[in-house]
């Protein structure tokens, strides 16, 4: 959904009502931090870090960043360290604090379970990520966006207290050579002895083929899989076909795109669909495929609860009721390389023009990418920063073309945007799957502009099968 959509009250909401409420687990050390330069106004920042389990760290964070008033509107954010591969850098810190604190909201004041999920293509803040959340007692991990094999033995390790390691993928590195992030429980000392839980590992897929991969050659458990189809909102994995192209510019999908359910069948685990599954009567088709239920996403992003700028919400849903929405997939917009989907919103980056007056920097640095300098030392770049600084650190400059900050449009997109040198607020980047099309489907009523989780949930399970019949679907599902 972006960054902070599904941010604590999202999750909380969904997870209230019996389902599994996800955590987006990306940027969290920035959206911590300027929660907290906006004075934190209902607390609950403050509340959870008061229960944060390392003494000390939370209080050093605090006195740094918050700001009882909250800082003026016109005035920037104070940047925290980019992400590096220092694993005792105060990024990783304050990447362990975000990740609790989001985590530790979610779950708090019910019994529900929470979930988090992260990119697998954002690898520096993965350990940290996941040790925060899981000092909160988050329940699943999600992950997709690569091939996180070795994030099941990193759950593992990481409820002994061991120290542990991912490989770290490095543009220019010689084949020989083993580059790793680290990540040692043992720098946070605990106020107190307490035992992790291993949360399930739920890995997002969209081939049967990359399923196959994970379930056999992952470092530990694979509890189950998400199979997401290129219609979902966000990154979307490339075509298997290169280089084809719509009319207007999209990645074109073909039949070698779509997941051979019967083989995700057979590997013996659960699954759910995801992409396109966030309407009446989408849950009941899945059941029949033998999926244990669908992920849902952009009806989530646009409700009530989620972390959108509620006058972006409004727009978008108005847009969607008049049939004028434009969602575009983008095959340039990320520095991921990865297509990206977009949403056309007033006054965005959507619009050329808003991107082409935006001046072109990296000063979050989530999206960068390790490289080998020429003295061996290891260099950071992103194709979106400015294009002389890319080549210079080795990139093309073809690479650099439309390229967008992803990192910087998603943190305006909730309503905590960098007030830039010389007044220049960054634009908005606004994400979302084919569903968003559909949105009016929540809306009960013509005078009604906006809908809740509870809403989009009940809508979803209304149709339902009985309770018999769906043990009979799981019986049937289990023996095919």
């Amino acid at each position: 959904m972006g960054v902070g959509v599904s941010g604590w009250k999202l999750a909380s909401a969904v997870s209230r009502e019996g389902q599994l409420g996800v955590v987006a687990g990306t940027a969290l050390a920035t959206v911590l931090i300027r929660r907290l330069q906006d004075g934190d106004p209902e607390g609950v920042c403050r509340k959870a870090m008061e229960a944060f389990p390392v003494k000390g760290l939370a209080e050093k964070i605090l006195q740094r960043y918050f700001v009882p008033s909250g800082k003026p509107a016109d005035k920037g954010y104070l940047r925290h360290p980019l992400p590096d591969a220092n694993p005792k850098s105060s990024f990783q810190e304050l990447t362990v604090v975000g990740n609790f604190v989001e985590v530790f909201l979610a779950k708090a004041g019910h019994g529900g379970k929470v979930g988090l999920n992260l990119l697998e293509k954002i690898q520096i803040p993965t350990l940290a990520s996941l040790y925060g959340a899981m000092l909160a007692g988050v329940d699943y991990i999600l992950m997709g966006a690569g091939i996180p094999r070795s994030i099941p033995g990193v759950l593992d390790d990481l409820t002994q207290g061991k120290k542990v390691s991912l490989p770290l993928d490095v543009d220019g590195a010689s084949r020989d050579e083993s580059i790793s992030l680290s990540f040692d429980p043992e720098d946070y000392p605990l106020s107190e002895p307490m035992t992790l839980k291993r949360p399930s590992f739920l890995a997002i897929v969209s081939s049967h083929v990359l399923a196959q991969t994970l379930v056999k050659k992952s470092n530990g458990r694979v509890d189950g899989l998400i199979v997401e189809g290129a219609s979902a909102g966000g990154h979307n994995a490339p075509p298997r076909v290169r280089g084809a192209f719509s009319e207007t510019g999209e990645p074109l999908y073909g039949p070698r795109d779509e997941v051979d359910l019967a083989k995700i069948r057979d590997l013996n685990l659960p699954f759910w669909l995801a992409g396109s599954y966030g309407q009446p009567g989408k849950l009941k088709e899945a059941l029949g495929l033998g999926a244990a239920g669908v992920q849902v996403g952009t009806p989530f992003a646009f409700c009530e609860e989620s972390g959108i700028d509620p006058e972006i919400k409004a727009e978008v849903i108005a847009q969607s009721r008049a049939g004028t929405l434009k969602i575009y997939t983008d095959p340039s917009a990320s520095p991921t390389g990865f297509p990206f989907k977009v949403i056309s919103v007033e006054d965005s980056i959507s619009e050329q023009s808003v991107y082409e007056a935006r001046t072109r920097r990296c000063d979050l640095g989530y999206l960068r990418k390790p490289y080998r300098r020429e003295d061996g030392s290891l260099g950071y770049r992103c194709p979106a920063e400015p294009v002389d600084q890319y080549v210079r650190k080795g990139g093309s400059a073809e690479e650099a073309i439309d390229r967008k900050c992803v990192c910087n449009g998603l943190m305006s997109t909730m309503g905590l945007s960098q007030v830039q040198p010389g007044n220049e607020k960054e634009p908005t980047m606004v994400t979302g799957g084919n569903d968003a099309k559909l949105l009016p489907t929540f809306l009960a009523g013509e005078d009604r502009t906006g809908f809740s989780a509870k809403e989009v949930i009940y809508a979803l399970l209304k149709d339902l099968p009985s309770e018999g019949q769906m043990a009979g679907r799981t019986r049937e599902a289990a023996a095919k």
